[in-house]
């Protein structure tokens, strides 16, 4: 009967540090994740952190184009959202460099 009590216990470890091993390369693992992004030429303006974007940044976008939204992202980038006359895209900026990173067609 000690030797069923053991076992019982010892998998009882092996359960409870096996969930937390789970969740923590979940958690690492998702960090991780990047996009993937069509590449896209952008301004060659390299900006310190925390200094104001260049007045004459520009995304490169055909005349007709509007901002729909901008949002933050992980590790110094910006998500914008832009409308197009040709379809809907969203543009990837690295705000430590001014730099575009990559361009995803939206309905593609």
């Amino acid at each position: 009967m000690r030797a069923l009590k053991v076992l019982v216990v010892g998998m009882g470890v092996l359960i409870v540090v096996g969930t937390v091993t789970l969740v923590v390369l979940i958690i690492q693992r998702a960090g991780k994740a990047a996009p993937t992004a069509v590449p896209v030429a952008a301004p060659a303006a390299v900006v310190p952190a925390g200094a104001p974007l260049p007045a004459g940044l520009t995304l490169g976008q055909p005349a007709g184009t509007r901002i729909g939204g901008i949002a933050p992202g992980g590790e110094g980038r910006v998500a914008v959202w832009v409308q197009r006359p040709d379809g809907d895209r969203v543009v990837l900026l690295d705000t430590r460099s001014g730099q575009a990173l990559g361009e995803v067609r939206v309905g593609e």
